[in-house]
């Protein structure tokens, strides 16, 4: 009977949307960064495990994203494991469908503290482009970065977390390497749609992403967490900050950056996060996250934006 009522709380929950775990590019969902962490000192972690998930998201325009994707965790001795993520995205949206391999995620993760009250965790890793952002339309005409399923960047990522029975805590870092080869620009669409208004003032709300180098983010995730011994829930907030501004190549063919005062392409976006999971067994469960925006970045260049997010998750540890 438990069961059946755990089962009609999580089909509840994904009747909004299945989207992204966070509007980011990628790292809250990372080694110390990820949510709802399993924690338990009386019984041994299996260390090693597949996940699956499978989401919807919408964006603030017409694209949604679908993404499937399979997240693989390995344990390399008692204190370190490494995190393997393949994801596979199709949008579609008002100007075009697109699908292809997402960015590719890896991460090391080391336990560098542990007591009978609290662990510290810490990681690094990394983002792999599995393609380079220039998806075009059957025109010809540059897509944005909504439409790409790659970020096309190398990004190195950090963060540090400290996890009890009750509290998640975690913080992190993503820096973009180089810029990406996306060649959008409102100015140089060329299908009719100037002389169509109404077509060219929604190309217009897509922001310029030519040749983009998104700035750099920091997190973080504040996380209350409620465990049973099958049943786990937990409330949190994600605060994500954009430091430095994105910078494009104009129409001009000069480097310009977006900047706090004129477009708002940097500051703070944050979300309030819930999850649900039930455990069947010691080797398998599923979980259900379910997120909404409190605060968006007005200006997103690199198409990143969420407003409602959820997902589901089938686990299996081995």
């Amino acid at each position: 009977m438990r069961f059946l009522l755990v089962c009609c709380f999580l089909l509840i929950a994904l009747g909004g949307s299945w989207a992204q775990g966070c509007s980011d590019a990628g790292f809250c969902t990372m080694g110390a960064m990820k949510p709802d962490q399993p924690y338990n000192k009386k019984i041994a972690i299996k260390l090693r495990s597949m996940e699956m998930s499978f989401y919807r998201g919408t964006t603030t325009l017409t694209p949604i994203v679908y993404v499937a994707t399979a997240d693989m965790n390995f344990s390399l001795n008692r204190k370190t494991t490494f995190q393997l993520k393949v994801p596979f995205q199709h949008v579609e949206g008002r100007l075009a469908k697109t699908s292809s391999l997402s960015d590719l995620s890896l991460c090391f993760t080391r336990n560098i503290y542990s007591s009978d009250k609290f662990d510290l965790n810490l990681s690094v890793g990394g983002k792999i482009p599995t393609n380079n952002s220039d998806f075009k339309t059957s025109d010809g005409n540059a897509l944005p970065m909504y439409y790409q399923t790659s970020l096309g960047t190398w990004d190195f990522i950090s963060g540090i977390s400290l996890i009890n029975r009750h509290w998640l805590i975690a913080t992190g870092i993503q820096i973009p390497l180089n810029q990406n080869k996306n060649n959008f620009d409102w100015h140089r669409w060329d299908n009719g749609a100037p002389n169509d208004p109404e077509e060219f003032a929604y190309v217009q709300q897509y922001a310029n992403a030519s040749q983009l180098k998104r700035g750099t983010d920091v997190m973080l995730r504040v996380e209350r967490n409620f465990r049973f011994s099958r049943f786990n829930c937990s409330l949190g907030l994600l605060p994500i900050y954009r430091i430095t501004p994105d910078v494009i190549t104009n129409a001009a063919g000069v480097r310009t950056s977006y900047n706090l005062q004129n477009d708002k392409a940097v500051g703070l976006a944050m979300s309030w996060i819930a999850t649900a999971g039930y455990n069947f067994n010691v080797r398998s469960g599923i979980k259900v996250l379910v997120g909404h925006k409190i605060v968006q970045r007005a200006f997103s260049p690199d198409g990143l934006t969420r407003e409602l997010v959820s997902s589901f998750t089938y686990i299996y540890r081995f």
